[in-house]
């Protein structure tokens, strides 16, 4: 865990627009494997030809940023029970304009849906997993009638300094710590985002 920066606030850089700091993390990004490769030459494509990709107001297609966060010694994960889904997620969501970076975006999510004071969460800067997925209860303005849009996710590894108990926010039905190898509804892109953000402990 001593590799990973504590990053409580991550500053804009001077002219660099949150777009531009989600291109230059992709570009730059080492793919896993020949698919993640592949999704991350399409979310490459995706900002090169939308200016507002970042945003939720791209349709149908735009980026969110995850946090896939892990108690200290990678035994816990902590996932919340989305409202609208009923399905039980890593914590992550859209970008907003207020946001510095993908990164940053992602260490607030797990601020704002965990209540876990910003200061006791870090977050690795480099994504740990790309995972594009559809959305129907995702319906921002400008969506036309038949569309659905599709999240393209980029998940960060986030560590908390200890086991705190969370907060259970509006966008959630329940939030709580799980085993990693008892997870409860143990998807496999879920899974396997896990593993790969325990291999960077």
């Amino acid at each position: 865990p001593g590799r990973i920066p504590r990053l409580p606030r991550l500053p804009r850089r001077k002219g660099v627009s949150l777009h531009a700091d989600a291109r230059a993390a992709l570009a730059s990004w080492s793919a896993p494997d020949a698919e993640q490769e592949r999704l991350r030459r399409r979310y490459v494509a995706h900002l090169d030809t939308h200016a507002d990709g970042v945003l939720r107001r791209s349709v149908p297609d735009h980026l969110t940023a995850s946090a896939v966060v892990l108690d200290a010694p990678g035994e816990h994960v902590l996932l919340t029970l989305h409202a609208k889904a009923g399905l039980w997620f890593q914590l992550g969501g859209h970008c907003e304009d207020t946001d510095a970076t993908l990164a940053g975006a992602a260490h607030r999510e797990a601020v704002e849906e965990s209540g876990i004071e910003a200061g006791r969460l870090r977050i690795d800067a480099s994504p740990v997993q790309l995972s594009p997925h559809p959305v129907p209860f995702c319906r921002p303005e400008g969506l036309a009638d038949g569309e659905v849009v599709h999240h393209l996710d980029v998940r960060y590894l986030v560590v908390a300094d200890a086991r705190v108990d969370p907060t259970v926010s509006a966008e959630s039905l329940d939030v709580r710590w799980w085993p990693v190898d008892a997870l409860p509804e143990p998807e496999p892109e879920l899974v396997e985002a896990v593993s790969l953000a325990r291999a960077r402990l």
